[in-house]
């Protein structure tokens, strides 16, 4: 249980840690890809102004304009700087939109022919800004007739890109595994109380069930030794009634408990399933017959499975139990064994008066009863279905319940083969 609390703990936190890594390095890695996008633009439209001609900047000796702490050109300075270390060509078009002038002195990638063909195929789709492979184009029309479109390689910029990408992913995996080892450190500390909590409330039940069971006994034996003397009366009957019912409370308390303290430790064993369904049915024929239900039984011949016999044989008789108690008298209760190539699926499936007013899964609580004001009417204890999913557990099997409309309640067990 603790091992388990511990476990919870541990992946909740890495959940929560995980998702707001996720989240900054998403946050980081977008706002770069947007910074370089705007920048490759903004140097796209100062090659547009200045035409692709040196002698077209406006003088280098002067500040920038405006400051751009994010190091988009937006000055003297900076359109300068975006000229000579930019890897660019540019091709302009005449009047009838024909390559007239193609200068690729800054692109060392692509020759005159190629630079036309990808401008012929920019100006054909009819953006004015674009992605041809590796180069980003502006197309901006003349003050006269024609065009110029210029071309500007993102080679370097994908490259950052990639970079960061890469390091803020290294940086947040070791930052992710640093807050593993703090957390499973912390999780220790933090499920302490609770664990110390549970150790005690798993003493006390165990205590309890042992010093109840001497005064039990007693009132038992003497009740019997009146009996004897007095004869049957319908106190004595009473008294041994609910002295009977309280030792049967504390028997299934004292199992929980030593499931809880311990895994259950069974003695595995290839038995044939059907053979002890088929005996469980036969052992509960006469409650069966007393609640007037009408059973059907359909269970495959020759399925075996590798299990402790005795607690399977017990999570049977559990679920049969359950069966008995609460459907309704004179109702449809159904048992049905089935093989597939990877699984058997056990499932008791039952009619009752109303389906629980509570998800399935409630159903397999401790001291969970249907019945709120906790009458005795069922004879149930409220411990039994926990008991099951225990020894289904123990057993490599799962187990769960599910309501069928309008008023059908099925258990179903999946032993792996």
């Amino acid at each position: 249980m603790v091992k388990a609390l511990q476990k919870r703990f541990v992946i909740a936190a890495m959940a929560a840690i995980t998702g707001l890594i996720l989240l900054l390095l998403g946050a980081i890695n977008a706002a770069n890809l947007m910074l370089i996008s705007q920048r490759m633009d903004r140097t796209l439209e100062l090659l547009c102004s200045a035409d692709g001609d040196p002698g077209n900047l406006p003088p280098t000796d002067k500040p920038s304009g405006r400051p751009f702490p994010f190091g988009v050109p937006d000055g003297p300075r900076e359109v300068y700087s975006a000229f000579v270390s930019g890897s660019f060509f540019l091709v302009r078009f005449g009047p009838d939109y024909e390559p007239v002038f193609v200068d690729v002195s800054r692109a060392y990638s692509v020759s005159e022919d190629q630079a036309a063909e990808l401008a012929l195929k920019a100006l054909e789709k009819g953006n004015k800004r674009g992605e041809y492979g590796h180069f980003r184009y502006l197309i901006r029309e003349g003050p006269g007739p024609g065009a110029l479109a210029v071309f500007l390689d993102t080679s370097g910029e994908s490259g950052s890109f990639w970079r960061v990408l890469i390091l803020s992913a290294a940086v947040g995996f070791f930052c992710w595994g640093i807050m593993l080892v703090f957390v499973i450190l912390l999780s220790r500390r933090a499920i302490r109380p609770i664990a110390e909590n549970i150790q005690r409330q798993k003493q006390f039940v165990t205590n309890a069930g042992h010093e109840l069971k001497t005064p039990l006994a007693i009132i038992q034996s003497n009740a019997e030794a009146l009996e004897l003397y007095n004869g049957e009366s319908k106190w004595s009957r009473n008294i041994r009634e609910q002295t009977a019912r309280l030792g049967g409370l504390v028997k299934e308390l004292l199992m929980l408990a030593r499931m809880d303290e311990s895994p259950i430790q069974g003695e595995p064993e290839n038995f044939s399933l059907s053979g002890l369904i088929e005996s469980s049915l036969r052992e509960f024929s006469q409650p069966i017959a007393a609640k007037g239900l009408n059973l059907a039984a359909d269970i495959t011949a020759d399925v075996s499975i590798r299990a402790d016999r005795e607690q399977v044989r017990k999570l049977v008789s559990i679920l049969l139990d359950n069966c008995v108690k609460y459907a309704d008298p004179g109702g449809r209760a159904m048992v049905t064994l089935v093989k597939s190539d990877s699984r058997i699926d056990l499932s008791i499936e039952n009619t009752c008066p109303k389906l629980p007013a509570v998800p399935p899964d409630k159903l397999f609580d401790r001291f969970y009863r249907a019945d709120p004001a906790r009458t005795q009417k069922g004879g149930g204890y409220g411990v039994g279905l926990a008991i099951a999913r225990s020894l289904a557990g123990a057993n490599r099997a799962a187990i769960w319940a599910r309501y069928i409309q309008p008023n059908l309640v099925r258990f179903t067990v999946r032993f792996r083969q």
